[in-house]
Formats: C-alpha cells, structure tokens, sequence
C-alpha cells in the first residue's frame, strides 16, 4: 500500500482521566499541591492517557511499535514528535471518560541535509459525551540513521532574556518515570549503551513532550491562576540527559500571548513555543 493512502485513516479510543497517574506526575515534577477526583487536569497532562499499548511481541529493536498499524509503515528507523498545535476549548478533570479521534492529515516525503525525511500530521479531538475539549495538531518526523562519527549541527542562539525562567536538569530517574507514565518503550530515552553506540548521541535524550510540559509547568509556577486557550510547540534540537537546560518566558502581552523557550547548556535554542492565556 502506497503511503498516501494511510490519509485519512482514523482510529477512536476511549479513557477515563485517572487518578494515579497525575499524582505520579505531580510527584515526578515536585509540586506540592494535592489532585484529588475531579480536579482539573493541567494542560498536556492528557498526554498520560491514550497510551499505545502495543504488545511486547510487537516491539522493533529501539522500543518503538513495529512500523504500521494507525501511523503508515515508514522504514526511515528515527522517529520524533517534533511539535504540536493545541487549543483547549473545555477543561478535563480527574475521572473524566474522554474520547479521543484521531486521523492521519497528511504525509510528505523530502530530502533534506541529513538525508531522507516523511512528516506525519496527525490530528487528535479529545471529547466528554460529544462536547469538544481539547483539539491537537501532532508532527511526527522521520529521518536516516545517524551516520558513524556525525555531530550535531550548530544551533541557533537563544534569547537570553526572558521574565520568568527555570533551570531544568533531566537525570536518568525522571526520564524512566515519564517514559513508565506514558508507556514509553523507546530506548533512547533510558539505556545509555543503545542511544550512545546505536543512534549514536552522546546521551539519553529528554522526551519533547516533557520538556514541552516543563515549559507550562514554569508558566504554571508563575501565573498559578491563568487558564490556556492555546498553546503551540516546535522541538529543534535535542536535551541531552545531566546537561542543564533553561526555560524561558515572557509576560502574557496585551493579548494574552507568552512566548516560551528551552535553550540548552550551550546557549543554544532547542524548543520554542506560544500559549494564549484567556481573559
């Protein structure tokens, strides 16, 4: 089958929104306030549920699900979430029975620098008893096998000015809890023998979606009270596990709008995002 032909393939699950894995998550990120049944559920924290639950017999040598089923069967072997589109259009709390739909958008075939590309656009609508909650635009990037020796390119510099900021350092600890929160098998994200000497990065590397979270969680830590209405990010280049990173943002200006940053220990920008606070 031709790969164009997996547009418009759909797919719908169900979930309730639990407990347990937002307290975990809460815990995994040190914050001190309590999440009890019916509290609300931050923004991407969804992204604990609607977990892919391949079998194990499934599972191709990095971790990932064997290429098929929903996403058309790519043979390029890296696999990335490379940013989302998101707006919020009615809270979910805990203990919410949601409804996800999602469908294949569109795939696109290029050559680039690094070699072969295909991008993925998936898009994901999150309903409670058929009213709209939380619609996502997903871009899923797959590229060539790193060759032997190569490095990474040089990134573009950060800003280094911001009005709120928080220093985040990734261990080996926090990322096998987000990867056991979201049913993660993929390897690059906790054995240093497979992300060193196959994909050949010199270090685990932080998910994009928590690091996309820690960018709301600095928010959160500064504006406790602001409720989403959108929010958009763009990884650029990978965090390295024991390398300190900085996240950056602005105020909310007249529009609400608060653009969002990562910079790694280099100073180099390696995630950008935008959040619209209501009014």
């Amino acid at each position: 089958m031709k790969l164009q032909q997996w547009i418009g393939r759909n797919e719908t699950v169900d979930d309730i929104i639990g407990l347990t894995p937002a307290r975990a998550l809460a815990a995994t990120f040190n914050r001190q306030t309590k999440i009890f049944a019916q509290s609300q559920l931050p923004a991407l924290w969804h992204w604990l549920y609607f977990l892919e639950t391949a079998a194990q017999q499934d599972l191709a040598p990095d971790g990932h699900r064997q290429r098929g089923g929903f996403l058309p069967p790519i043979t390029l072997p890296r696999r990335m979430w490379a940013g989302s589109q998101l707006q919020f259009h009615l809270p979910v709390n805990i203990g919410d029975p949601l409804t996800r739909s999602s469908t294949i958008h569109s795939i696109k075939e290029k050559t680039g620098r690094s070699g072969s590309l295909a991008f993925v656009k998936v898009q994901h609508e999150i309903s409670r008893s058929g009213q709209l909650c939380i619609t996502e635009s997903q871009d899923i990037v797959y590229r060539e096998a790193a060759k032997p020796g190569a490095s990474l390119p040089a990134g573009e510099p950060a800003d280094s000015v911001s009005d709120f900021q928080l220093q985040f350092q990734a261990d080996s600890r926090l990322l096998f809890r987000y990867s056991a929160l979201t049913f993660n098998a993929h390897r690059i994200h906790y054995d240093t023998p497979y992300v060193t000497e196959v994909e050949g990065y010199p270090g685990l590397i932080v998910h994009g979606p928590l690091l996309a979270t820690m960018m709301l969680e600095l928010l959160w830590q500064n504006l406790p009270e602001a409720q989403l209405s959108a929010f958009e990010f763009k990884a650029l280049r990978p965090v390295f596990d024991n390398q300190a990173c900085t996240i950056r943002a602005t105020s909310p200006d007249s529009e609400g709008n608060v653009r969002l940053w990562i910079a790694d220990h280099e100073g180099a920008l390696c995630m950008q995002g935008q959040a619209n606070i209501r009014p």
